[in-house]
Protein backbone atom coordinates (compact mmCIF):
# COMPACT_ATOMS: atom_id res chain seq x y z
CA UNK A 1 0.00 0.00 0.00
CA UNK A 2 1.27 3.46 -0.89
CA UNK A 3 2.37 5.61 2.02
CA UNK A 4 1.22 9.23 1.79
CA UNK A 5 3.51 11.72 3.53
CA UNK A 6 3.17 15.49 3.84
CA UNK A 7 6.33 17.38 2.85
CA UNK A 8 6.72 21.10 3.56
CA UNK A 9 10.40 21.71 2.79
CA UNK A 10 11.35 22.02 -0.92
CA UNK A 11 14.90 21.01 0.03
CA UNK A 12 13.74 17.65 1.43
CA UNK A 13 15.99 15.01 -0.22
CA UNK A 14 12.97 12.78 -0.78
CA UNK A 15 11.95 15.23 -3.51
CA UNK A 16 15.27 15.09 -5.38
CA UNK A 17 13.71 13.26 -8.36
CA UNK A 18 11.52 16.32 -8.95
CA UNK A 19 14.15 19.01 -8.58
CA UNK A 20 14.76 21.44 -11.47
CA UNK A 21 12.85 19.40 -14.02
CA UNK A 22 13.80 21.65 -16.90
CA UNK A 23 17.12 19.76 -16.93
CA UNK A 24 16.69 16.67 -14.75
CA UNK A 25 14.16 14.89 -16.97
CA UNK A 26 16.44 14.73 -19.98
CA UNK A 27 18.01 11.53 -21.29
CA UNK A 28 21.01 10.23 -19.34
CA UNK A 29 23.31 11.15 -22.22
CA UNK A 30 22.28 14.83 -22.10
CA UNK A 31 23.79 17.48 -19.78
CA UNK A 32 22.06 17.31 -16.40
CA UNK A 33 19.86 14.46 -17.55
CA UNK A 34 18.89 11.45 -15.45
CA UNK A 35 16.58 9.73 -17.89
CA UNK A 36 13.60 9.57 -15.56
CA UNK A 37 10.07 9.18 -16.91
CA UNK A 38 7.85 11.97 -15.60
CA UNK A 39 4.06 12.04 -15.79
CA UNK A 40 2.00 15.21 -15.22
CA UNK A 41 -1.66 15.36 -14.26
CA UNK A 42 -4.10 12.79 -12.91
CA UNK A 43 -4.89 11.15 -16.26
CA UNK A 44 -1.26 10.72 -17.31
CA UNK A 45 -0.17 9.61 -13.83
CA UNK A 46 -2.85 6.91 -13.90
CA UNK A 47 -1.48 5.66 -17.22
CA UNK A 48 2.02 5.59 -15.76
CA UNK A 49 0.79 3.58 -12.77
CA UNK A 50 -0.77 1.07 -15.20
CA UNK A 51 2.35 0.87 -17.40
CA UNK A 52 5.45 -1.36 -17.25
CA UNK A 53 7.58 1.61 -16.12
CA UNK A 54 8.74 1.11 -12.49
CA UNK A 55 7.22 3.99 -10.50
CA UNK A 56 9.53 5.59 -7.93
CA UNK A 57 7.15 8.08 -6.24
CA UNK A 58 4.42 10.70 -6.63
CA UNK A 59 4.34 14.37 -5.66
CA UNK A 60 1.16 16.41 -5.65
CA UNK A 61 -1.12 18.81 -3.87
CA UNK A 62 -3.37 16.97 -1.37
CA UNK A 63 -6.48 17.18 -3.56
CA UNK A 64 -4.76 15.45 -6.50
CA UNK A 65 -3.18 12.78 -4.32
CA UNK A 66 -6.64 12.08 -2.92
CA UNK A 67 -8.04 11.68 -6.46
CA UNK A 68 -5.44 8.97 -7.04
CA UNK A 69 -5.99 7.17 -3.73
CA UNK A 70 -7.77 4.18 -5.29
CA UNK A 71 -5.03 3.81 -7.91
CA UNK A 72 -2.35 4.00 -5.22
CA UNK A 73 -4.00 1.56 -2.80
CA UNK A 74 -2.42 -1.63 -4.23
CA UNK A 75 1.01 -0.07 -4.85
CA UNK A 76 4.08 0.05 -2.64
CA UNK A 77 5.33 3.50 -3.68
CA UNK A 78 5.73 6.71 -1.65
CA UNK A 79 3.36 9.60 -2.35
CA UNK A 80 4.32 13.06 -1.14
CA UNK A 81 1.62 15.68 -0.50
CA UNK A 82 2.84 19.27 -0.70
CA UNK A 83 1.52 22.77 -1.23
CA UNK A 84 1.52 24.30 -4.71
CA UNK A 85 4.29 26.68 -3.62
CA UNK A 86 6.47 23.85 -2.33
CA UNK A 87 6.00 21.99 -5.58
CA UNK A 88 6.81 25.05 -7.69
CA UNK A 89 10.00 25.74 -5.74
CA UNK A 90 11.10 22.12 -6.08
CA UNK A 91 10.20 21.61 -9.72
CA UNK A 92 11.32 25.03 -10.92
CA UNK A 93 8.01 26.18 -12.41
CA UNK A 94 4.36 26.39 -11.44
CA UNK A 95 2.55 23.15 -12.18
CA UNK A 96 -1.07 23.64 -13.23
CA UNK A 97 -1.97 19.96 -13.14
CA UNK A 98 -1.11 19.57 -9.47
CA UNK A 99 0.52 16.14 -9.47
CA UNK A 100 3.62 14.42 -10.83
CA UNK A 101 4.89 10.87 -10.82
CA UNK A 102 8.42 9.67 -11.54
CA UNK A 103 9.45 6.27 -12.89
CA UNK A 104 12.53 4.51 -14.18
CA UNK A 105 12.69 3.50 -17.81
CA UNK A 106 11.40 0.06 -18.75
CA UNK A 107 13.48 -2.53 -20.60
CA UNK A 108 13.75 -1.55 -24.27
CA UNK A 109 11.51 -3.23 -26.83
CA UNK A 110 13.21 -5.27 -29.55
CA UNK A 111 12.57 -3.80 -33.00
CA UNK A 112 12.64 -7.19 -34.73
CA UNK A 113 10.07 -8.66 -32.33
CA UNK A 114 7.80 -5.66 -32.81
CA UNK A 115 8.08 -5.91 -36.60
CA UNK A 116 7.28 -9.64 -36.62
CA UNK A 117 4.01 -9.24 -34.73
CA UNK A 118 2.71 -5.85 -35.93
CA UNK A 119 0.09 -5.26 -38.61
CA UNK A 120 0.70 -1.51 -38.82
CA UNK A 121 3.80 0.34 -37.62
CA UNK A 122 4.91 3.96 -37.81
CA UNK A 123 8.57 4.57 -38.58
CA UNK A 124 9.97 8.05 -37.87
CA UNK A 125 12.99 9.70 -39.44
CA UNK A 126 14.19 12.95 -37.88
CA UNK A 127 10.96 13.72 -35.97
CA UNK A 128 12.80 15.88 -33.47
CA UNK A 129 10.00 18.00 -32.00
CA UNK A 130 8.83 16.59 -28.66
CA UNK A 131 5.25 17.83 -29.05
CA UNK A 132 4.89 16.42 -32.56
CA UNK A 133 6.24 13.09 -31.35
CA UNK A 134 3.88 13.05 -28.38
CA UNK A 135 0.92 13.83 -30.64
CA UNK A 136 1.99 11.10 -33.01
CA UNK A 137 1.94 8.54 -30.18
CA UNK A 138 -1.53 9.68 -29.11
CA UNK A 139 -2.79 9.31 -32.68
CA UNK A 140 -1.18 5.89 -32.97
CA UNK A 141 -2.96 4.71 -29.81
CA UNK A 142 -6.30 6.04 -31.02
CA UNK A 143 -6.13 4.60 -34.53
CA UNK A 144 -4.92 1.05 -34.04
CA UNK A 145 -1.19 1.36 -34.77
CA UNK A 146 0.75 -1.47 -33.15
CA UNK A 147 4.00 0.36 -32.45
CA UNK A 148 6.47 3.06 -33.43
CA UNK A 149 10.04 2.63 -34.63
CA UNK A 150 12.45 5.53 -34.24
CA UNK A 151 15.10 6.13 -36.84
CA UNK A 152 17.92 8.69 -36.67
CA UNK A 153 17.57 12.20 -35.21
CA UNK A 154 14.26 11.56 -33.47
CA UNK A 155 13.38 13.23 -30.17
CA UNK A 156 13.18 11.21 -26.98
CA UNK A 157 9.55 10.02 -26.65
CA UNK A 158 9.98 9.72 -22.87
CA UNK A 159 10.88 13.38 -22.42
CA UNK A 160 8.36 15.07 -20.11
CA UNK A 161 6.77 17.19 -22.85
CA UNK A 162 6.27 14.21 -25.15
CA UNK A 163 4.68 12.17 -22.37
CA UNK A 164 2.34 15.06 -21.50
CA UNK A 165 1.27 15.82 -25.08
CA UNK A 166 0.68 12.12 -25.75
CA UNK A 167 -1.68 12.06 -22.73
CA UNK A 168 0.41 9.18 -21.45
CA UNK A 169 -0.05 7.01 -24.54
CA UNK A 170 3.70 6.97 -25.13
CA UNK A 171 3.70 4.72 -22.05
CA UNK A 172 1.27 2.31 -23.75
CA UNK A 173 2.28 2.20 -27.42
CA UNK A 174 5.39 -0.01 -27.85
CA UNK A 175 8.36 1.69 -29.44
CA UNK A 176 11.89 0.71 -30.39
CA UNK A 177 14.93 2.22 -32.07
CA UNK A 178 16.06 1.01 -35.49
CA UNK A 179 19.77 0.30 -35.62
CA UNK A 180 22.17 2.03 -37.95
CA UNK A 181 23.01 2.05 -40.79
CA UNK A 182 19.97 4.00 -41.89
CA UNK A 183 17.99 3.45 -44.08
CA UNK A 184 19.39 -0.06 -44.63
CA UNK A 185 17.80 -1.08 -41.32
CA UNK A 186 14.40 -0.80 -43.02
CA UNK A 187 15.20 -4.20 -44.54
CA UNK A 188 14.28 -5.64 -41.15
CA UNK A 189 10.68 -4.63 -41.82
CA UNK A 190 10.54 -6.19 -45.27
CA UNK A 191 12.02 -9.40 -43.88
CA UNK A 192 9.09 -9.45 -41.44
CA UNK A 193 6.57 -9.16 -44.27
CA UNK A 194 5.76 -5.45 -43.93
CA UNK A 195 5.43 -3.09 -46.88
CA UNK A 196 7.44 0.09 -46.26
CA UNK A 197 5.28 3.01 -47.41
CA UNK A 198 6.85 6.48 -47.42
CA UNK A 199 4.44 9.35 -46.74
CA UNK A 200 5.25 12.21 -49.09
CA UNK A 201 3.16 14.91 -50.86
CA UNK A 202 4.00 13.45 -54.27
CA UNK A 203 2.92 9.91 -53.40
CA UNK A 204 -0.02 7.89 -54.70
CA UNK A 205 -3.19 8.95 -52.85
CA UNK A 206 -3.96 6.87 -49.76
CA UNK A 207 -5.06 4.20 -49.11
CA UNK A 208 -3.29 3.18 -52.35
CA UNK A 209 -4.21 -0.48 -51.91
CA UNK A 210 -2.69 -0.63 -48.42
CA UNK A 211 -5.89 -0.81 -46.37
CA UNK A 212 -5.86 -4.07 -44.44
CA UNK A 213 -2.24 -4.85 -45.43
CA UNK A 214 0.73 -5.16 -43.10
CA UNK A 215 2.35 -1.74 -43.46
CA UNK A 216 5.22 0.29 -42.02
CA UNK A 217 4.39 3.97 -42.60
CA UNK A 218 7.55 6.02 -42.98
CA UNK A 219 7.22 9.58 -41.61
CA UNK A 220 9.68 12.46 -41.87
CA UNK A 221 10.34 15.61 -39.90
CA UNK A 222 8.12 18.66 -40.05
CA UNK A 223 9.38 20.87 -42.87
CA UNK A 224 12.05 18.85 -44.68
CA UNK A 225 10.10 15.58 -44.71
CA UNK A 226 11.86 12.33 -45.52
CA UNK A 227 15.41 12.30 -46.84
CA UNK A 228 16.09 11.18 -50.40
CA UNK A 229 17.76 8.05 -49.02
CA UNK A 230 14.68 7.11 -46.98
CA UNK A 231 12.36 7.71 -49.94
CA UNK A 232 14.56 5.54 -52.15
CA UNK A 233 14.53 2.76 -49.55
CA UNK A 234 10.71 2.60 -49.39
CA UNK A 235 8.67 0.04 -51.33
CA UNK A 236 5.95 2.56 -52.25
CA UNK A 237 5.29 6.27 -51.87
CA UNK A 238 1.88 7.40 -50.64
CA UNK A 239 0.34 10.81 -50.05
CA UNK A 240 -2.73 12.65 -48.80
CA UNK A 241 -4.75 14.56 -51.43
CA UNK A 242 -5.04 18.23 -50.44
CA UNK A 243 -6.69 21.38 -51.69
CA UNK A 244 -4.72 23.60 -54.08
CA UNK A 245 -2.29 25.97 -52.37
CA UNK A 246 -1.59 23.64 -49.42
CA UNK A 247 1.40 21.38 -49.86
CA UNK A 248 1.73 19.69 -46.46
CA UNK A 249 0.28 19.01 -43.03
CA UNK A 250 1.74 18.95 -39.53
CA UNK A 251 3.50 15.59 -39.24
CA UNK A 252 1.25 14.36 -36.42
CA UNK A 253 -1.86 15.38 -38.37
CA UNK A 254 -0.59 13.73 -41.55
CA UNK A 255 0.21 10.61 -39.54
CA UNK A 256 -3.33 10.50 -38.15
CA UNK A 257 -4.84 10.64 -41.64
CA UNK A 258 -2.49 7.91 -42.85
CA UNK A 259 -3.13 5.75 -39.77
CA UNK A 260 -6.86 5.95 -40.36
CA UNK A 261 -6.46 5.04 -44.01
CA UNK A 262 -4.46 1.87 -43.36
CA UNK A 263 -5.12 0.86 -39.75
CA UNK A 264 -8.59 1.88 -38.62
CA UNK A 265 -10.20 -1.34 -39.89
CA UNK A 266 -8.89 -3.08 -36.74
CA UNK A 267 -10.98 -0.85 -34.45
Amino acid sequence: MAIITTVDDPADPRLDDYRDLTTADRRPDRPGGRGLVIAEGVVVVRRLLESPYPVRSLLGVPRRIEELSADLAPLDVPAYAASADTMATTVGFHLNRGVLAVADRAAPVDAASLARTARVLAVCEGVNDHENLGSLFRNAAALGVDGILLGPRCADPLYRRSVRVSMGHVLRVPFAHLDEPWPDSLDLLRESGLTVAALTPSGTPLPAGLAGARVALLLGAEGPGLTDAALAAADVRVGIPMAPGVDSLNVATAAAVAFHAVAASVL
